[in-house]
């Protein structure tokens, strides 16, 4: 019964060693004020489409003043 115990207890502790091990492969984002999005920002949708004219991958709304804030990988 010990042994049985001592190997569930390696197989745990494989198992956890190697989840810290996986490294993110998220991107950072970085963001710039839409220089081409006028008025207050109510659907991010209309913004990502601004935003992607002005050659970025997205955007959305931010802000308590509602602007529009173009996004891309850095």
């Amino acid at each position: 019964m010990g042994s049985k115990c001592l190997v569930v207890f390696f197989l745990l502790f494989i198992v956890f060693a190697s989840q810290e091990m996986v490294v993110p492969s998220e991107a950072r984002v970085c963001e710039s004020q839409s220089h081409g999005f006028h008025g207050t920002c109510i659907r991010a949708h209309n913004c990502a489409l601004v935003c992607r004219h002005e050659g970025f991958s997205g955007g959305r709304c931010r802000g308590f003043r509602r602007r529009c804030f173009c996004t891309r990988r850095c």
